[in-house]
């Protein structure tokens, strides 16, 4: 009787094998049609010239330019000083708060027309230093995204020379002229205070016009502020109620002086208060890009 381990190796040599066997010629089979198709597809390859401009460029994306929506960025115009406490009065007597109210009206106007519909001002009643706390509650309160304070400037009592206007006895000084933009350190948010007041100077400075330089003399005394920008002529302003006290990035921009007769006559024209509203809205629309 054969054993056990022969009867399995009979059955390995005689099962397995055909299997295997038919097995194999399969994959044979597939293997040729695999060689012979692979063969074509070289031959189809080969044939075609090796131009690279007959080969499809691949499609790179376009990078999306991620821009604010204005009509949702709103913007709090202040106009500086109140009826009550004008502020400096012009060469020609003219209080600062009137140069101050039309040129916020005019800077509105501008904003809205490039669709920031939120723009809005903000008007104050009082005396001088109770407007100050009241101006700046109000802006805390409101949505405001921005805060420019619009002011005009004027030069220190020991500047001023006499003259007389339509039989007026009236003051001035034709010595500085120049707009100046303050920023507080005192500011929540004052990198991007000083950044937005970085860019109405470039903006104000590609109008043609020029910033004062009299703030970083001595003989301006108490007045005298840090230049941070000697570029867009942005100063330091510590201690500024309205700057200091917002909570969002706020600039003091003080449009031109009112007690040079020269430049009060320029910030009464509509060509000048057209430029500085231009400036500010271009500016604030790089700001709001930015943010």
């Amino acid at each position: 009787m054969p054993s056990f381990r022969g009867t399995r190796a009979a059955a390995c040599l005689g099962g397995w094998p055909r299997s295997r066997a038919i097995i194999a010629a399969i994959v044979g089979l597939s293997l040729v049609s695999i060689d012979t198709r692979n063969a074509a597809w070289s031959k189809a390859v080969a044939s075609v010239p090796l131009n690279p401009g007959t080969l499809p460029k691949p499609r790179r994306s376009k990078p999306v330019a991620l821009k604010c929506d204005r009509s949702k960025f709103p913007i709090l115009l202040d106009v500086g000083h109140t009826a009550e406490a004008p502020g400096a009065m012009s060469a020609r007597n003219v209080p600062e708060f009137d140069f101050n109210l039309r040129l916020a009206k005019r800077i509105e106007e501008r904003l809205r027309s490039e669709g920031f519909v939120e723009a809005s001002l903000l008007v104050t009643e009082g005396k001088a230093r109770p407007s100050l706390f009241k101006r700046v509650v109000a802006a805390n309160h409101s949505r405001a995204r921005l805060f420019l304070s619009i002011h005009h400037d004027s030069v220190p009592d020991s500047f001023l020379e006499e003259w007389e206007f339509e039989g007026t006895k009236s003051h001035f000084s034709d010595r500085f002229n120049g707009y100046s933009l303050f920023v507080s350190r005192e500011n929540p948010q004052f990198n991007a205070s000083l950044m937005f007041g970085r860019l109405i100077g470039k903006q104000m400075k590609a109008q043609g016009l020029q910033y004062a330089h009299q703030y970083t003399q001595a003989f301006m005394g108490r007045y005298r502020r840090k230049l941070l920008d000697k570029d867009a002529g942005v100063y330091r302003y510590d201690h500024l109620v309205v700057l200091g006290w917002a909570r969002m990035p706020a600039v003091l921009l003080e449009a031109g002086s009112i007690i040079n007769r020269d430049e009060e006559l320029a910030m009464n024209s509509p060509e000048r208060q057209d430029m500085i509203s231009a400036a500010v809205a271009a500016a604030v629309k790089q700001f709001c890009d930015l943010r």
